[in-house]
């Protein structure tokens, strides 16, 4: 397997057991910000659940075809939804929801060939290879993992 498909991919799945580990907080912790003016550990967690799914029927179907890529859904507008949602949900139930999109977003980048993380497409005008695009999701990931795990602290 090709170096970058498997550190993208070890990367989403520690990511689902960390997320899992979350289930020791109390909801309390889950629901309070993060920092003033900063969303919950809640709203962190479910933010990611339409980013997944968009990067799974949006971005990786279309990649390497000669169709275009579809256009990317307002940022503000798709996080505040997230947000909202997470607020009535359950912390179990966005959990579940977390999970079932990552394991989604696994199983999509499985079936990407080596060959592919090699290969370039284009956002816009600006030219990527498959392994930079990930890299950029898994550091705004690891972002937010850290601003969770030094509340948490």
């Amino acid at each position: 397997m090709n170096q970058d498909k498997k550190q993208i991919l070890a990367h989403y799945e520690n990511s689902m057991m960390w997320v899992e580990s979350l289930a020791n907080v109390t909801e309390e912790q889950w629901r309070t910000p993060i920092a003033a003016g900063k969303w919950s550990i809640a709203e962190v967690i479910g933010h990611f659940i339409p980013w997944d799914e968009f990067v799974i029927s949006k971005r990786i179907p279309f990649l390497f075809t000669e169709t275009g890529l579809p256009k990317a859904p307002n940022v503000k507008e798709m996080n505040a939804n997230a947000a909202h949602s997470s607020r009535l949900q359950s912390k179990e139930e966005t959990m579940a929801k977390f999970l079932n999109s990552r394991r989604q977003l696994v199983n999509a980048l499985h079936h990407l060939t080596d060959e592919q993380w090699q290969q370039s497409f284009y956002i816009g005008e600006s030219e990527l290879i498959l392994y930079r695009y990930f890299s950029g999701l898994v550091a705004h990931d690891l972002h937010h993992f850290c601003q969770i795990q030094k509340v948490l602290k």
